[in-house]
Parts: C-alpha cells; sequence; structure tokens
C-alpha cells in the first residue's frame, strides 16, 4: 500500500516517573520528549519540532509552558499551545495534530504535559515555595487550544457536591442498584476490577506504583487505605500525588522517511471522535450511563472500518471504578477477560493519575503494545469532568484506508432525552443512589443523595444527620422514601430513622 506523504503517523512516546522529587514540570516534559525521540529513533525529531502542545499543569503557573520545553529540547517551533483543565485534552491535542498533519499544515508536533504535584505537596506542608521557573509577563500565554470542561451546576454547588471523589461513588451506587447487587457484593466486584488493574501497574515499568495488590487490600480501609465516599477507599480514587511527564511525537510520513525513522516505529492513528453528555449531573437520563461514550465509541469503530472483537488492546480511562464499568458497558466490553484487559497501564490509581496528562500516558504505553504485536488494533478513551467530556482513539501499526478520520457525535447525543432536573425543590422523593462521605478519621460525616419527585424530575440533596446516613448505609435495595427541604438538605421519611 502506497502511503499519501501527509499521513500522520506517532513515532515515539516518552515517559517519566520521577519519585525522587523536586523537578518541575517543564523539565520532566523535556526529560520525557528525549525518551520520545529515542524510541523514535531519531533525536533531530526534537529539533525539527514546528509545534508544542501541552496539556493544562496544575502544579505551576506558567504562562507559555511549551516556549520553556522548546528551550530545552532545542526546537524552535511556529507554534505552542496549551489547554484548558480536562482530562480527555491529550486524546483532543493528538487528533488536532493528526488532522493538521495530514492537511499539509504542520509536519512535527509534540503533544504531552506533566505533573510536579507530589512535590509541589511536599514543599506546601513544609511551608516552602518551589523555585521553578516564573516567565515575565511579556511572555504572551500561549493561546487555549481546548476550554475547560464546565464542573459544576447550581443543584450541585448549592450543596457542596462538586467534588469527582464524590460523585463517581454516586455513578456507582447507581450501577450496583441496576445489577440487583447487596453493598457486600459490589464491593468485592469492584476489588477484583481494582486489583486487576493494580496486577497491568505492577508489570508496567512506567507505573508510579509497581505493587499488585488484592481485592481485599484494595476494598478492606486500614490507616492508609482510609474511606473516602461510599464504596470507595483511597485506593479507587485516582493518585494525583506524583511527578510524571508523557509525551508524544507525530510526524507525517514524508517527515518520518526524512528523518529516518523507521517503518517499525510508526503508529497510525485511524479515528478519533469526541462528545459531551450533559455539564449538570442531575439532567443525565440515568446515572450509570454514558451517552457519549457508547455512541462516540461506536462512530470511531466505524470510522476505522473494525469491529470490536478485532481490538486487542484497550486502555479505559480509569479515575474511578465507576468510569470503568460505565464505560465497558457502553462500548460492549467485559469486565474480566484475561486475554484484553481494560488498561495497559495499570490506570490512574496505580499507574499515576497527573491531572490532565494521563491519557498521554495511555497512548505512549499503547503504542508499545502495538509495536510488539504488529498489525493489532488498541483504542484508548480520555475523559473529562464527571463522565462528561469522551474523546475516543483507535491507533494502529496498519495505516488507515482512507487516511485519518475525526469526528464528533454531539448532534446524536443531544438527541437522547434528559431529565428535568431542580435546582430548589421540597417535598417527598425516592432515593435514587447516594453515596456517604468519610472525615479523615474514618467517621462517616455527610450523605449525598440523588432522588426522584412525584414528577419524574431529579433533585440532588445532603444531609449530616446520622439517622440518615445510617439508613442509608444500611439500605441495600434502595427504596427509601425522603423529605427533601427548600435549602437542599433531606431526611429520610419515617419515625424509625429519626430514632
Amino acid at each position: 500500500m502506497r502511503l499519501d506523504p501527509r499521513t500522520p503517523v506517532l513515532v515515539g512516546g516518552g515517559q517519566v516517573s520521577e519519585h525522587d522529587g523536586g523537578i518541575e514540570p517543564v523539565d520532566l516534559i523535556a526529560e520525557a520528549a528525549r525518551a520520545a525521540a529515542a524510541e523514535a529513533g531519531s533525536h533531530r525529531l526534537l529539533e525539527s519540532l514546528d509545534t508544542v502542545w501541552l496539556s493544562r499543569i496544575l502544579s505551576w503557573p506558567y504562562r507559555d509552558p511549551g516556549l520553556l520545553v522548546a528551550e530545552r529540547i532545542g526546537a524552535v517551533p511556529r507554534h505552542t499551545g496549551y489547554s484548558g483543565t480536562a482530562g480527555s485534552v491529550p486524546q483532543v491535542l493528538l487528533a488536532r495534530a493528526a488532522e493538521d498533519i495530514a492537511a499539509g499544515r504542520r509536519d512535527a508536533v509534540l503533544v504531552g504535559g506533566a505533573e510536579s504535584w507530589r512535590t509541589l505537596m511536599k514543599l506546601r506542608a513544609q511551608g516552602r515555595t518551589p523555585d521553578w521557573t516564573v516567565q515575565p509577563e511579556n511572555i504572551a500565554p500561549a493561546e487555549n487550544l481546548v476550554p475547560d470542561v464546565p464542573m459544576g451546576a447550581e443543584a450541585e454547588k448549592r450543596i457542596g457536591f462538586t467534588r469527582p471523589a464524590h460523585i463517581y461513588p454516586l455513578f456507582d451506587d447507581a450501577l450496583r442498584l441496576r445489577l440487583g447487587r447487596t453493598r457486600a457484593m459490589h464491593r468485592d466486584a469492584l476489588g477484583e476490577l481494582w486489583s486487576r488493574f493494580s496486577s497491568v501497574a505492577a508489570g508496567n515499568p512506567h507505573a508510579w506504583s509497581h505493587e499488585a495488590l488484592s481485592a481485599r487490600q484494595i476494598t478492606t480501609p486500614s490507616p492508609d487505605n482510609r474511606m473516602i465516599a461510599s464504596p470507595y477507599t483511597k485506593r479507587m480514587n485516582s493518585n494525583n500525588m506524583v511527578d510524571q511527564a508523557a509525551v508524544l511525537l507525530m510526524c507525517s510520513v514524508e517527515k518520518a522517511t526524512a528523518l529516518g525513522i523507521g517503518r517499525d516505529r510508526w503508529v497510525f492513528p485511524h479515528a478519533s471522535v469526541e462528545g459531551h453528555d450533559t455539564y449538570a449531573i442531575a439532567e443525565r437520563p440515568a446515572l450509570d450511563r454514558c451517552h457519549a461514550m457508547r455512541l462516540g465509541g461506536q462512530r470511531a469503530l466505524e470510522l476505522s472500518g473494525v469491529g470490536l472483537d478485532d481490538v486487542a488492546h484497550v486502555d479505559l480511562y480509569s479515575c474511578f471504578p465507576s468510569a470503568v464499568q460505565i464505560a465497558a458497558r457502553e462500548l460492549g466490553l467485559p469486565l474480566d477477560d484475561p486475554a484484553r484487559p481494560l488498561t495497559v497501564t495499570g490506570g490512574l490509581p496505580f499507574a499515576g493519575g497527573p491531572w490532565c496528562n494521563y491519557s498521554a500516558h495511555a497512548v505512549a504505553s499503547l503504542a508499545t503494545r502495538l509495536r510488539d504485536a504488529p498489525g493489532t488494533y488498541g483504542l484508548v478513551t480520555a475523559n473529562s469532568g464527571y463522565l462528561t467530556k469522551q474523546a475516543i482513539g483507535i491507533y494502529s501499526t496498519e495505516p488507515p484506508t482512507g487516511g485519518f478520520r475525526r469526528d464528533d457525535v454531539q448532534d446524536e447525543i443531544d438527541r437522547v432525552p434528559t431529565v428535568r432536573a431542580l435546582d430548589s425543590y421540597a417535598g417527598p422523593a425516592s432515593a435514587e443512589a447516594s453515596t456517604v462521605v468519610y472525615a479523615r478519621s474514618g467517621a462517616p460525616e455527610r450523605v449525598f443523595l440523588a432522588a426522584r419527585t412525584p414528577g419524574g424530575a431529579r433533585v440532588l440533596a445532603v444531609s449530616e444527620d446520622k439517622a440518615d446516613i445510617d439508613a442509608l448505609e444500611s439500605c441495600d435495595d434502595g427504596s427509601m422514601a425522603v423529605d427533601v427541604a427548600a435549602d437542599g438538605t433531606f431526611h429520610v421519611s419515617g419515625a424509625a430513622a429519626r430514632a
């Protein structure tokens, strides 16, 4: 097959996990870029870069970090860009780079990011500020290539229900109830799922943690594994306390050939699809569904001309167990297929969750898997918000028939009926899903609730009352009548609950 010289190819992926700490994010990115160039087999690629695009860095306020990275690796790019805060960014930037390369607008692009969050938190605990690069104010802020994903609708903000670590557990309770599981049954299933992820991380040389954990080690509360929000312990949460970087290098076939990059290094992006569910979680048709994933996954496979059975390697965005379970269901993937694990890295809790840049690690690891098994296909999902925005990519060492294709499925998602969400409501309601939030001491401190009114609308509410917490914690089937107040609080109905 004769390739169009403008065909985009991913030629190198570099990853860094810095356990000794102290290195600022742009230096970590530069180190990852050199590793990516080494994987490509061409250090000349770095000086040939015409574009440097980075995911948002939360651990330091750079104005244009792409300029700093370029200086460190000897590149003189025509364009640098930065993103807003969103976990889907790496896949979105890769898709945009592939599109631009195919159109002749760019020849060689670096996509990457880093966090030195672990170092930052240690220094803050000591009352110190990092001595990292501060760009002068005459440096213009880099172009924002991808906006922030909106988070915090009024119904969520008014009751303080704004943390992913509290919202994703609510989704998991909705999943549990749909599956008809008791809390104990569901906890055990989550432990087995996450144990499989930790086993993948144990074999990943770039993972933050290499300890394979048992299901019981993951689900059992302990001093170093406290409860965060039911049913999640700390080990079920994304681990952002890392110093990590990942860089992906993409260029045209023409540029790869000119630089002497071997054909065995080439990984072809086939398709990338984006879309988002409603920004307000109370408007979602169901709390255990993601229509952006379902429709986006179908479209990505269709554009690639392959079926799900043709995909040998998968990485589902794994900030929390509910994100993996919902994505797997929407895509039609089994949760426990030993021949096709749902992660190639080990996931955000074990391989590391460096805020917006995790999916760059996923694509780098996927590319290695594909090079080791030429002719196979891989799928990556990247997630923003509260299971809100999805970017889904298909890759292979085989070139795509008809070239790289990018699409969005927003029109289709917008046709899915939504639920009427009430910012304020007073009256009776039926519990739909709940999660109990725990203090650092391990004591339950409040319970968040999604409930349906007699008219079918959804309301979000909160209670700090011990009787309400105990009642919902002990209820396995979810059938609970509640009384919601106009201020967003609720109480479980009935005198018995008040005793």
